[in-house]
């Protein structure tokens, strides 16, 4: 098992290695294997970039980002023009209902409406978050699923068994209608992540609470 030091070292190199990400102007933080990011970067991606990056290292239990997007001016934009973009942006996105709607304050886009699918939320918080001018995203869609919920938990349990990189065997899948919990232990985040998506992905489910641990 790492130590935070070592933890924080590899971070660092990983942001270094992340072409998205400025490191310099990142600052690491490591506690018991609990990440914290600071600093400024430019772009609400650049922070999103950050993050991901951290969680990639084999041995992150979590991350707080507690980075600041301080935009250059030539990024900034009115909160209506953002409003506007981010409108169409979603308008223009054929995965996507037609009926969410964008709440722009300060820089900040909150997202609200209903989709049927965990990839049709993600798709709309991705189609924003890379607008110029954007400083973070609230997804506050909701999932309302139309199709049953019937044998939700025996189509995850395969679905996790198909992952070669999971141990299927470790993990327990819980549900109530379409909600479905994942309790047991995987080995890193991205298996965690993994495990959470295959959730995610089967028909019906529209929360996921994910108790895994990483060990």
């Amino acid at each position: 098992m790492k130590t935070d030091i070592e933890l924080r070292n590899d971070i660092l190199d990983e942001l270094q290695w992340e072409p998205s990400v400025t490191a310099t102007e990142i600052g690491v933080i490591v506690e018991d294997s609990i990440v914290t990011l600071t600093g400024t970067v430019q772009s609400f991606p650049e922070k999103w970039g950050a993050e991901k990056a951290a969680l990639r290292v084999s041995g992150v239990k979590g991350v707080a980002n507690e980075i600041d997007v301080e935009l250059p001016s030539e990024s900034r934009r009115s909160d209506e023009d953002i409003a506007r973009a981010a409108a169409n942006a979603l308008d223009w996105d054929v995965v996507l209902p037609k009926d969410l709607q964008v709440v722009v304050e300060n820089g900040w886009v909150t997202l609200n409406g209903t989709v049927e699918w965990q990839y049709q939320k993600t798709a709309a918080q991705n189609d924003v978050a890379r607008l110029t001018g954007v400083k973070g995203v609230i997804n506050n869609t909701k999932i309302k699923s139309k199709v049953s919920t019937n044998a939700v938990q025996g189509k995850i349990e395969s679905a996790l068994q198909r992952l070669a990189s999971l141990d299927a065997k470790e993990i327990r899948v819980k549900t109530d209608g379409g909600k479905v919990t994942l309790e047991g232990t995987v080995a890193s985040w991205e298996e965690k992540e993994a495990a959470e998506d295959a959730a995610w992905s089967a028909p019906g489910v529209t929360d996921v609470d994910d108790k895994l641990v990483i060990l």
